[in-house]
């Protein structure tokens, strides 16, 4: 009587942690989901509310800022003198 008892508490508990870890991650990637869909609605009412002559730029990859951050520090002049043909 006491074996069944440990074994059925023991498979119960064991089954409430895998569907606790099996809820998290399905709600994990439902939140992600949502947020994804989130970005969307907001890009697509900004190109919405834009003038259509107007540039608008979306996204702009972290290593593209970076490398602009580096190259830009000033440098020496360079004289230059004008050439007519």
């Amino acid at each position: 009587m006491w074996k069944f008892l440990v074994i059925v508490l023991g498979v119960g508990w064991l089954l409430g942690q895998l569907i606790r870890y099996f809820l998290r991650s399905k709600l994990a990637k439902f939140a992600q989901h949502v947020n994804e869909v989130a970005r969307e609605e907001q890009r697509a009412q900004r190109h919405a509310s834009a003038p259509k002559d107007e540039v608008v730029v979306d996204f702009v990859p972290q290593r593209q800022k970076e490398k602009i951050n580096k190259d830009i520090k000033g440098g020496e002049y360079v004289d230059y003198e004008e050439v007519k043909e």
